[in-house]
Order: C-alpha cells, then structure tokens, then sequence
C-alpha cells in the first residue's frame, strides 16, 4: 500500500534528514522576523498620513467629526493620536492571536504558520494601500491592525518551538537570534520608508500609498523564503558531541512536558507572566516618551545653550529634537543587542537568575535618573536608559528559553503565543502610566524637567512586583506533566517522526540534506546584509546625537 505523499506546506515535508546543518534555521527565522519588525517603526507613517489629503498642510477635521467619523471621512484628514491606535492593534493582535492559534501552530509546523504569516502580513499592507488610496482609515485598521495584527503573532511564534529544538543546548542564544530580528526590523523599515516616500511623493501625494505595495512585495518574498526555509529536526534529535545534562543536575530545566491546554491553570505560568509584563510595562511606556523625556528635561544644554526646554525658540527646539532623535536609535541598537546578549548570557547564568539581574539593575537604573537629571549628567541619563533598553530586549528574547526549561518542550511556541498576552497587556499598561502621570504632574505646575521624577519611582515598583514573581517561581509539580501515554498522542497529532525516512516524500526520502557551507553562508548573508544596512543607517541618526 502506498502513502500519500505530504503536501509541500505540511509538517512531514520538512523533517531534516542526516546531514542537515541546524544554522540554516536561524536565517530563516530572521527573515520572517526582520519583516514583521516594521510594526515597531510603523509611526514613520502618521505624518504623511495626517496630511494625505492637504499634502502641504493637513485638512482639519470640524468638531463634528469624531474617531468613528474620521474611519469613513474622505474629505478631511486623520489626526496622529487616530492613526496610533493602529500600532495599539498591532501589538494587541500580536499577543491575542499568538495565544488563540500556538496550538494549530505546534501540529500545522512552523513551514504553515510562516505562510500564513507572509499572507497576512504583507496581504494587510496591500489592503492598508487601497485604504490610503481609497482615504478609508477603516481599510487600515482592518488591513494592517486586525489582518496584518494576526500575521504578526504567528510570524512571531513560527520559529520559537523549532529552533529550541534545533538548539537544545543554547535555547537563549537560539530565540535571541530569532527575537533580535524583531527588533531589528524598524531599523531596516523605518529608513526604507522614509527613502520610498521622498521617491515617491509628488505635488499631489505624500506616497505612503506606493510605498506600502513595494514594502508588501519585498516582505513577502523574504517572509516566503523564510518559511520555506524552516526545517523540523527529527524527534530525539540531539546536536553532535552533545549529551542533555541529567535531570537532576539542574531542577530548574525539565525534561518532561506539559501540554498548552493545562498552563491557564498552572501558577508558575501566572508568575512567569508577571514576570514578562512588569519587564516589558516599564520598558515600553519609557520607549514611547524617550525623546520628549530627553527634551524636556536637559533642553538647551542639549545643544549648548543654558535654557531650559520651555525658554528655547522655534529653531533651538527644531536642534534639540535632532539631538533626541539620534538618542532614539541608540536606544534601538541598545534594545537590539540586547536581545541577542541577554539570552545568550541566559544559558550560563540561568533564566532565573538573568531575570533577577533584569529587575535589580533596572530598578537602580531607574532609581538614578531623576538624580543624573538633577545633577544636569546627559552621559549618565542616557547610559542609564541604554542598559534600561537592552534589558527591555533581553527580556523578550530569553523567555521563550524560561518556558522551555520549566514547561519542556513539546508545546514551548504555544505556551509562549499564551504568554504573549502579558506583552498586550505591556502594551496598554506602560504608556497609560508614563502619559498619565507626566500630564498629573504637569497639571500640578511642576516644571518639565521634574515630571518625570515620580514617574521613574513608579516603574522601579513595577520592576519591584516582577522581580518578587520571578523569585516565586518553583519546579512544577510533576502532576501537571504529559503521560507517555498523552506524549506519545500529542506527537502523532504534530505529525513527529523519529527520521526522515519515516515520511515519504517526493524522491529524498532516504537521501541526505546535507548542504554546502556556500548555501549556509548565502542565507546568513541574505539576512545580515539588509540588518547591516539598517544599523549604519541608525549609526548615522546617533552620530547627531554625539555631535
């Protein structure tokens, strides 16, 4: 009897045979991540968009017309704080849809979910630029915010179960590569943007329109490539040399698994949450207000002049947003390398542990800055806000290896896409306290540079709450583990095989997969070279900064 043989999508088809070099994984990884980045870099945007109609200056909207209005309005033009509730969409959607479909991803395998993701992603974009065209902002918010939101959450996660197999003995350094791209990618969006729309703006058009279609095409031939270039290792894999250290060696990492459908239950899943949402509420709600924060609170001294930010005229305050810009991407190299550093420093220190760095040094980071902004230190403000940053990135990249190590495992990207919810959360939770509090202090008429100060004591309590959850996590009870009995059906269920060989697939069922090191080298380069372009670019933002 003959089998049939697996679609080119499905999870069969793409078990590694003998040979197959596990560093073509992480290319793959950082191509899908790279592209789905640009959500963070997303607000180069608004701008032109405020002014899509007016192209010079933007048409106001009457007082008649609300946030439900201008969804349909095709004679007037968005405000900014309208067109922000896209990335708020983003990053909701991100988690909601990571949480609701992990599972189909864990059985459907990361080739699917990376399709999907590409489908979704860069379809959202094309359907965003018929809305630009259109001036419908509801096309937007249903292309880029609910459409491309889905997209964002299964690209996010396609890798993440894959590569800690393929890594089982550097499962920090594995997901940082994957979530480093991530960061990544507005690096490389942000300034592509920017250069499409100064090509394509005319008299009549700022060009976001057009911009959008040729961003759509390229992320979806990368996304597509990274897709195709995911491989599952086959089960029990190990890498070469490589013996798993034994059980009792280190409690902290399991060896058994625990499927996704129990983890709402479990309070080791609750406190590792926490541990991810006060990290990131109090990174993302500085992120947010960086440059203002850095205006307001040295203002001439920026740029040379002894005056504070409210005294400065038009022209001093166009120098010192320069300035502050350039502060920005230093942040975002800081929050890039970070990712990368922090988790592979995961794998020697222990996730634990590297969490409780996180939330200790952050929490005398943020405890020095009203101090290093009293005694006019720029140089200690902003050392502080770059290790500040680089935690924020580190704290994403090295939980995924958190979850495999207490949770194992066989459903680790479905357990993170659930865990992503704290991310949502974040989203909301940060920046609500971080506005709220400087328009409260505002309001009370203490002066700019001193609005921050409570601010600062807010987040160090937030990291406070996270580093007291993390300090609680336990060893689970072995109660909440798979049977072999419910293992062994969870396997079959994802389609695993113990070989290659297992599967019939069209001719190479028995061949090899090894592959020249030229191919390995072309993936990387593929990759790294648009992540090296994104970051001269950022370097030329921060040398304004230094200047």
């Amino acid at each position: 009897m003959t089998t049939a043989s697996p679609g080119l999508l499905d999870k069969e088809r793409i078990i590694a045979g003998p040979g197959f070099n596990r560093w073509l994984v992480p290319p793959a990884a950082l191509a899908i991540h790279l592209c789905i980045g640009m959500a963070y870099g997303f607000s180069v945007f608004w701008l032109p968009l405020s002014k899509a109609l007016g192209i010079k200056e933007a048409i106001k909207c009457g007082p008649e017309v609300g946030f439900l209005g201008q969804l349909f309005t095709t004679t007037c033009d968005w405000q900014i704080s309208t067109l922000g509730w896209m990335y708020t969409l983003f990053f909701v959607l991100l988690g909601s849809s990571a949480a609701t479909w992990g599972g189909w991803l864990e059985r459907a395998g990361p080739r699917k979910a990376g399709v999907v993701s590409a489908l979704c992603w860069c379809g959202g974009m094309l359907f965003s630029a018929l809305g630009v065209y259109l001036h419908q902002f509801w096309m937007m918010i249903v292309g880029s915010g609910i459409i491309g939101g889905i997209g964002l959450g299964l690209g996010y996660i396609s890798p993440v179960s894959t590569l800690i197999k393929w890594f089982p003995d550097r499962r920090g350094m594995a997901t940082g590569m994957a979530i480093m791209g991530f960061g990544g990618g507005a690096m490389i969006g942000s300034p592509l943007a920017a250069d499409l729309m100064k090509h394509f703006a005319t008299p009549t058009d700022v060009g976001v329109m057009q911009t959008f279609v040729v961003m759509a095409l390229v992320y979806f031939v990368f996304m597509m490539a990274g897709a195709f270039g995911y491989r599952v290792p086959e089960t029990g894999w190990k890498p070469a040399g490589w013996t798993p250290p034994p059980a009792q060696a280190n409690a902290m990492i399991t060896q058994k698994h625990v499927h996704v459908s129990k983890v709402w239950g479990i309070p080791q899943f609750w406190l590792i949450w926490m541990v991810l949402c006060m990290n990131v509420s109090a990174g993302i709600g500085v992120i947010g207000m960086a440059s203002p924060m850095l205006q307001e609170v040295f203002g001439g001294a920026l740029i040379g002049i002894p005056a504070k930010f409210g005294e400065l005229d038009k022209d001093q305050l166009k120098a010192i947003a320069t300035v502050a810009a350039g502060f920005t991407a230093l942040l975002s190299l800081f929050n890039i390398g970070g990712r990368f550093f922090w988790a592979s420093l995961s794998d020697k220190l222990g996730r634990k542990l590297t969490y409780v760095v996180f939330f200790v040094l952050g929490g005398v980071m943020y405890f020095s800055v009203p101090g290093s902004a009293a005694a006019g230190s720029i140089v200690l403000f902003v050392s502080a806000f770059c290790v500040i940053l680089s935690m924020y990135g580190g704290g994403f990249a090295t939980v995924p290896a958190y979850l495999a190590d207490i949770f194992g495992t066989q459903m680790v990207g479905a357990i993170h896409g659930r865990l992503l919810t704290a991310w949502a959360t974040a989203g909301v939770l940060g920046p609500v306290v971080v506005n709220y509090m400087r328009e409260y202090q505002l309001g009370l008429g203490i002066p700019r540079e001193q609005v921050y100060n409570q601010t600062m004591y807010i987040l160090v309590g937030m990291l406070v709450v996270g580093l007291v959850c993390n300090l609680l996590v336990k060893p689970l009870d072995p109660k909440w583990f798979m049977t072999d009995a419910e293992l062994a059906e969870e396997k079959r269920l994802a389609h695993e095989k113990a070989a290659a060989s297992e599967v019939v697939r069209s001719g190479d069922a028995t061949g090899s997969d090894r592959v020249s090191p030229t191919v390995v080298a072309l993936a990387w380069a593929a990759v790294g070279i648009p992540l090296a372009w994104g970051v001269y670019r950022t370097l030329q933002s921060v040398a304004k900064f230094f200047a």
